[in-house]
């Protein structure tokens, strides 16, 4: 019995050290260092994944030009299960106005493909990712908003001040 609660006590502390970047405040100069001398942020690091849910490969690259909200999950994080219904929101006011919103795990795919079904997720879902490690994620949820030039403009929680921040965006046009 003790056993089972010893293993018990030491999945939950992995799970929420993994999630632990809940109440971490914003840091909109990271990563990259210091905004640049026009007013942005450091350039986006480009995204990749082993496998896309609800699209094709995408690419920042590939979509300069549009305001795209970048976030890092897993499945087993509670607070960023919390966030999605968030998410689903905001993918359906902004979307049409040519926000892409795009989730990142590095879980593997037969797992978020089930879960991306069960929450309806209906955004692109990159899988198999390890991009997190060049935004400097050290806990999940993160979002990270990147403007039309491709720069990062905003970071934080999903659930704090992300729809300002996409508002903002859309407001500068840039």
């Amino acid at each position: 019995m003790k056993r089972i609660a010893g293993v018990c006590l030491a999945v939950v502390l992995v799970a929420w050290a993994g999630c632990r970047s809940e109440s971490a405040p914003p840091n909109p100069g990271s990563p990259g260092g210091a905004p640049s001398a026009d007013g942005g942020t450091a350039t986006a690091p480009e995204i990749e994944a082993g496998y896309w849910i609800n699209s094709e490969p995408l690419t920042l690259a590939g979509l300069r030009g549009k305001i795209v909200v970048v976030e890092f999950w897993a499945t087993w994080c509670p607070p960023c299960r919390t966030s999605i219904p968030h998410l689903i929101e905001m993918h359906k006011r902004y979307g049409p106005e040519g926000v892409v919103f795009i989730s990142l795990t590095n879980e593997p795919q037969d797992v978020v493909e089930r879960f991306v079904k069960s929450m309806g997720m209906p955004y692109a879902v990159g899988g198999g990712s390890s991009t997190g490690r060049a935004y400097g994620v050290r806990g999940i949820p993160r979002a990270f908003v990147v403007d039309a030039e491709g720069r990062i403009v905003w970071e934080g929680h999903p659930m704090k001040d992300l729809d300002k921040a996409i508002e903002k965006a859309l407001e500068s046009g840039a």
